[in-house]
């Protein structure tokens, strides 16, 4: 995979602000200043198909921005750092874009367990950090959110909704969308998979169904012989499951193995291509929620499917990569705002993160997702949400709308 890092060339480059300055220009006006903005996400083994999504989106925003010269006198670049879907990985990343110099701030990650270690560092840099998938409340409304909302990081942000939201829309569409009543509710006991089986659960018995089994798995793990004879003789007609593309595509290849035809439900986390490859003719009726609306439905984002398509990129954009490019214009926008306010000119490195992260919270602007704006605790105020069903070898949008929370 190729990194990318901000420009360190010598010679005609010298640190000023928070950037590199070019003195020979770009043509144009004469100094550009580069100002680089952090990616992190796996770039690869587990969950690398979303989180290479994730990088592109972010590059192709860069692309767009310095293309129309967005911001006057700045150029723009990327530096994606693979956590490998570790928290330990996470947090040595985030230590090292905050010391970078020239970084003004951080898309990612895509795992919500590994945004739990990089919060405090970004928090003690006053760094944003936007996450274009991260769902878990507890990142942005604190470890009480179902009863006492506080927000925990003023850097932290997200263009993804909420589980709270997904588990509750997933919820009704099993009951009264599929009618099912009878759920077996598995999890991979990391914090994205955990707490969104559990709002699944919750909301589906006061929809009316009933969670007759739970179990738990290991990620990383291949053999679900034993959890399938569990499920197999449980009488259960859904089984939901909570966590990423690498198990569940293989529970649900060993549960139709063994004869098992109930359909295999799960959240973001699942909907990838790579879980329909991996599960081949098994995928067949299965079904996933995600964030937003189809990103290949979106006429603000033709261009962008255009141009992830025509460059090649690896990874599947569909799942977030339009909530990364829009994550990575919010910080951008907040750069210009922050010069606009400061005569056109940078302020130095401190002082200019401290004041993107105000520019990032006031934002209102319609991006490739539709409107892009932050509440008071950081969360999107995009709400919408999609279920999607494996039809003939691919995800097929069947339901879109908002969640009703019971």
């Amino acid at each position: 995979m190729v990194i990318l890092t901000s420009i360190l060339t010598t010679g005609a480059l010298t640190l000023t602000a928070c950037g590199s300055r070019d003195d020979s220009g770009d043509g144009d006006s004469g100094d550009t200043t580069t100002l680089t903005i952090g990616v992190d996400a796996p770039l690869s083994g587990d969950n690398s198909t979303t989180g290479l999504g994730i990088q592109y989106g972010a590059q192709i925003a860069v692309d767009d921005a310095n293309k129309n010269k967005l911001v006057p006198g700045v150029t723009f670049k990327i530096k994606a750092l693979d956590d490998k879907a570790q928290p330990a990985t996470g947090q040595s990343n985030a230590t090292a874009l905050v010391g970078d110099k020239t970084v003004v701030g951080a898309v990612g990650p895509l795992n919500s367990g590994v945004a739990q270690s990089m919060q405090q560092v970004f928090e003690s840099a006053n760094m944003v950090e936007i996450s274009p998938s991260n769902t878990n409340p507890e990142l942005t409304q604190g470890k009480n959110w179902q009863t006492d909302k506080q927000r925990p990081y003023k850097t932290y942000f997200r263009t993804a909704t909420t589980d709270e939201l997904q588990g509750s829309f997933a919820a009704e569409y099993a009951y009264s969308g599929i009618k099912k009543t009878k759920a077996f509710v598995v999890d991979d006991k990391q914090t994205y998979g955990a707490g969104l089986a559990k709002i699944f659960s919750d909301q589906f018995k006061k929809f009316g169904g009933s969670v007759i089994a739970t179990d738990h798995v290991n990620t990383g793990d291949k053999d679900f012989g034993s959890l399938v004879t569990k499920i197999k003789t449980s009488g259960a007609d859904l089984l939901y499951y909570g966590g990423q593309y690498d198990e569940s595509s293989l529970i649900t290849k060993q549960l139709k193995d063994a004869g098992v035809k109930i359909p295999l439900f799960g959240g973001d986390g699942m909907y990838a291509s790579t879980y329909i490859e991996t599960a081949g003719a098994s995928a067949e009726g299965d079904l996933a929620t995600a964030i937003g609306v189809p990103v290949d439905t979106l006429p603000g984002a033709k261009a962008f499917v255009a141009e992830y398509k025509a460059k090649g990129y690896k990874g599947d954009y569909g799942a977030y990569g339009g909530y990364s490019y829009d994550a990575t214009t919010a910080i951008i926008k907040a750069v210009k705002a922050v010069m606009d306010a400061n005569d056109g000119k940078l302020p130095d490195t401190n002082d200019l993160r401290a004041k993107v992260v105000e520019e990032v919270q006031k934002s209102d602007f319609e991006g490739i997702t539709g409107k892009v704006s932050f509440d008071e605790y950081g969360d999107t105020g995009n709400k919408q949400l999609t279920v999607y069903q494996v039809t003939n070898g691919e995800w097929k949008a069947v339901d879109s709308g908002t969640a009703n929370i019971k």
